[in-house]
């Protein structure tokens, strides 16, 4: 049977998600944490979000918001508003926990919840990493995944364009 409800409830506040965090932890779970506007979901998506599931028992996905998208991204975007991408991003099965953030970058997010791994993908250093620092600090590790070439959003909208 589906459990189509179970959905919505994959989206949390920071408040309701750091106490689901507590409650994995006393049973010894790990962590881990990605972040993306997740605008027009692909397969490069699907492989970065699967592989940041694998690092840990849970995956935590933060989102930009809608004004936080526009700013890094452009006027026309995003295609899909926030609460579309994160239902579509809470449907997954290898996602237990969606967190639509406001800032610019996920660096408040990160150190309230500071999870166990953080990932990203993409052609990073550490360095370059938005609370790679914080996460290292609280014992934690930082991993950086390839990017699959040939999928990307603004790619598709472009090919979109040319239709």
């Amino acid at each position: 049977m589906k459990h189509v409800d179970a959905i919505k409830q994959k989206i949390y506040t920071l408040s309701a998600l750091k106490g689901i965090i507590a409650g994995w932890k006393v049973y010894e779970k790990t962590v881990a944490f990605t972040n993306g506007c997740f605008d027009i979901l692909h397969e490069g998506h699907i492989f970065s979000l699967s592989q940041a599931a694998k690092e840990a028992d849970y995956l935590i996905v933060g989102m930009n918001s809608d004004s936080s998208t526009k700013k890094l991204k452009g006027n026309d975007r995003p295609i899909n508003n926030e609460n579309s991408r994160a239902l579509i991003l809470a449907s997954l099965e290898i996602v237990d926990a969606v967190i639509i953030f406001e800032e610019d970058t996920p660096l408040e997010l990160i150190t309230a919840l500071l999870p166990d791994v953080l990932v990203k993908g993409g052609d990073y250093t550490i360095e370059q990493i938005v609370g790679a620092k914080e996460v290292i600090a609280n014992g934690g590790k930082v991993i950086i995944n390839k990017i699959v070439d040939g999928f990307s959003t603004t790619g598709i909208l472009e090919k979109i364009k040319h239709l």
